[in-house]
């Protein structure tokens, strides 16, 4: 049962734990049973869900040094011990010292399964707290990927499902459009965030030196190799390689790239010397790599090595509802940065926001804030007008949530921000209003004139 709870059984006495491995799995749970301490302790993780059960008198290291060892990597696991010849001060000090139960043999089969679940259900609630605590910092760090409209949701949605499979990934997207940021996440929510994010662009590098970035070198291994070099790739093992651009990626490097996604292997360059790595390959191309003629000279086979799991970001222009959000974002971060007020937003400012396209995408809107906070940028009616979007190629619920967003615009702009003639206008209750404002990101503020605010 793959949802059942996970229990690490640990008996040297193999008779017992094939008994109580039975009467474990016999109750609903995933047992995986050992007959030392060492074996538990080589597979366990610091975020291992379940609880351990354990014999107290064993070879090597006892059930009290088996939990010792566990408060260190993770002090809220629950470890229940048993043992044939506890007594009452051994069980006193197992449990003041942390142990969440001590049972002594003979036991029923009912007295260890009730403890076992008891011990589960804290475990559940420690590590559920646990992934609260994780969203809300992961929330904060969302912030390059604001949006509510449902593009951006199903994006969020996706990167969470993923994130921790281990699955190469293929991603896309124009540039600018925030391609790094997909791949930093996806290592940040997986199991191998604590490893290294290693970051590289193919297209900023020469032919000459991409090879030796990558595989890394021995001294010697050609003019100017004086001493040795650990490899972007061999860096990267225990965590996350990522490979901008890899459309630029030279013919004669995708060779070799294919083999290390293939075997997981790496030969630095003046060795023969094969070295294991294990690492998670996320690339990025800014062609539609599928297409033969986007493509070019990019190998077929290293594509299809690569499209695992391919992620679309979508365009600004495709996703107009969260440009005033990310403006805002981007907007307080120079303020701070450059020790600046935020200044006022024009309706003009505002105007340019929605009917701009774009082209350089988070990275443009990101550049713009910055010199609209430093005073330098302010666009004038003159430049652009206000245009309608259909986007008839979007899902039906898109083309309805877009539809809906600008209608509410127009209200707060008609009726210059006051919510009660917005109300009045739109015919809709205040409470839906407000949720409506914050599922499309609309400030009501910013229609407000200028000598009203604050």
């Amino acid at each position: 049962m793959s949802d059942a709870p996970a229990i690490f059984l640990i008996d040297d006495d193999r008779d017992l734990l094939r008994a109580t491995s039975q009467t474990l799995e016999l109750a609903g749970f995933a047992v995986s049973a050992f007959s030392t301490a060492g074996e538990a302790l080589s597979n366990l993780t610091p975020d291992f869900p379940g609880v351990i059960v354990s014999d107290i008198r064993m070879p090597q290291i006892d059930g009290l040094q088996l939990f010792d060892r566990v408060r260190k990597l993770d002090i809220d696991l629950p470890v229940i011990l048993i043992t044939g010849h506890g007594d009452i001060p051994m069980a006193v000090k197992a449990i003041q010292d942390g142990v969440y139960d001590f049972i002594t043999k003979p036991f029923a089969a009912d007295r260890l399964v009730q403890s076992v679940r008891r011990a589960v259900e804290k475990r559940r609630l420690v590590m559920e707290n646990r992934a609260l605590r994780r969203a809300g910092e992961e929330a904060r760090d969302d912030l390059p990927l604001i949006g509510q409209t449902p593009a951006m949701e199903r994006l969020r949605r996706t990167l969470r499902q993923i994130a921790d499979t281990d699955v190469d990934v293929l991603v896309t997207g124009e540039t600018g459009s925030g391609k790094e940021v997909v791949a930093s996440l996806l290592h940040q929510w997986s199991r191998r965030s604590s490893g290294n994010f290693v970051a590289l662009n193919c297209g900023a590098l020469p032919e000459t030196v991409i090879e030796s970035e990558l595989f890394g070198h021995e001294p010697g291994a050609f003019t100017g190799a004086q001493k040795k070099r650990i490899g972007r790739i061999e860096h990267a093992s225990g965590g996350t390689l990522f490979l901008d651009e890899i459309e630029s990626m030279p013919p004669s490097t995708q060779v070799q790239m294919l083999r290390v996604l293939e075997m997981r292997e790496v030969t630095p360059l003046g060795t023969n010397e094969v070295r294991p790595v294990d690492l998670r390959v996320v690339a990025a191309a800014k062609v539609d790599l599928g297409d033969p003629g986007q493509r070019g000279e990019f190998r077929e086979d290293l594509y299809y090595r690569l499209n695992v799991v391919t992620i679309s970001i979508p365009p600004l222009r495709d996703r107009r509802d969260d440009v005033p959000l990310l403006f805002g974002y981007f907007a307080e971060r120079a303020a701070k940065r450059f020790r600046r007020e935020v200044p006022t937003m024009s309706a003009d400012t505002r105007q340019h926001l929605l009917s701009h396209d774009w082209p350089g995408n988070v990275r443009e809107l990101s550049h713009f804030a910055e010199r609209f906070v430093l005073g330098v940028e302010q666009p004038s009616a003159s430049k652009e007008t206000r245009r309608v979007e259909t986007d008839d190629d979007l899902p039906l619920p898109d083309q309805l949530e877009r539809y809906e967003a600008s209608v509410i615009r127009q209200a707060l702009d008609r009726n210059e921000g006051d919510v009660r003639r917005t109300i009045a206008a739109l015919g809709i209750p205040r409470k839906t209003f407000y949720d409506k404002l914050q599922r499309h990101g609309i400030t009501r503020s910013d229609f407000e004139p200028a000598g009203n605010k604050d």
